[in-house]
């Protein structure tokens, strides 16, 4: 299902025909992501090329023009038409041209959906793991839009994290969430909260005993809060990692929309 944000972001401004059908037009551009490369400051960029999206000259066409591959029915030529102008309007809201490679001195790594943070001492190993799957919600009221000033709600990535702080081979573990709502003036909240700790010998398993956040002491809590930021897991790092979050969830989804595209076009 298309998100109900991202569609009106692609309907505002579109021409209808009668008959009801999205006219496209000729001009329309779509961009295609180059190669990623590392720079000397350490921030992996992805370089981006443009190419056509109608057809044109059977010498212009480009590598997804509509016309150089067969679509056999007229509801795969409807979404390839769609995706086409959704994937422009996706990559225009970019966040960033650029992911980084590390935050605050934790290092990134990614498996698809899968993305951990690891920073290393002589002493122990401190490690953030999340799964950015249905972690995006809209930051802030829906915004309405209408034909003269669309605004749009910014989609934010706030994910369930794991943090591991790994000592010889034993483990002391925190799962934690984001809080919902906002400091007001004058109050200080925390931006994310403790949902269940544990601590262990080698591998985790069902057996190990875990309490929950909400019955600890609450000097306990803050205790473990502040032994939290001390490792690095402040409520700032964890704004900064809200909004890696959200620039990485944002790169799989157009990567999610190129691929139902390339699905549609391929011959049979």
């Amino acid at each position: 299902m298309i998100r109900n944000v991202r569609f009106l972001r692609w309907a505002v401004g579109q021409s209808f025909t009668s008959a009801g059908k999205t006219a496209v037009p000729a001009s329309s551009t779509q961009w295609n992501a180059g190669s990623i490369a590392q720079s000397s400051s350490g921030i992996a960029t992805c370089a981006i090329k443009p190419f056509s999206v109608m057809p044109g000259p059977s010498n212009q066409r480009g590598p997804f023009s509509i016309a150089s591959r067969q679509i056999h029915t007229k509801g795969e030529r409807e979404l390839v038409e769609f995706l086409a102008e959704e994937i422009v309007a996706e990559k225009k809201a970019s966040p960033g041209a650029s992911i980084p490679t590390s935050l605050n001195g934790f290092a990134i790594t990614s498996n698809k959906a899968e993305v951990e943070l690891t920073k290393s001492s002589e002493r122990e190993k401190v490690v953030i793991s999340f799964n950015i799957n249905h972690t995006v919600d809209m930051e802030g009221e829906e915004a309405e839009a209408t034909d003269n000033k669309p605004e749009f709600s910014a989609m934010k990535s706030r994910p369930q994290f794991e943090v591991d702080i790994v000592r010889g081979g034993t483990t002391l573990s925190f799962t934690c969430s984001y809080l919902p709502g906002e400091a007001q003036e004058g109050e200080y909240n925390d931006v994310f909260g403790i949902d269940e700790v544990t601590i262990y010998q080698g591998e985790w398993n069902d057996k190990v005993y875990a309490v929950a956040g909400d019955v600890l002491d609450g000097y306990l809590y803050d205790l473990l809060m502040n032994f939290l930021e001390e490792k690095g897991v402040s409520n700032e790092f964890a704004e900064k990692m809200s909004d890696f979050a959200s620039a990485y969830e944002h790169a799989k989804y157009v990567e999610l929309l190129e691929a139902i595209s390339k699905f549609t076009v391929e011959k049979k």
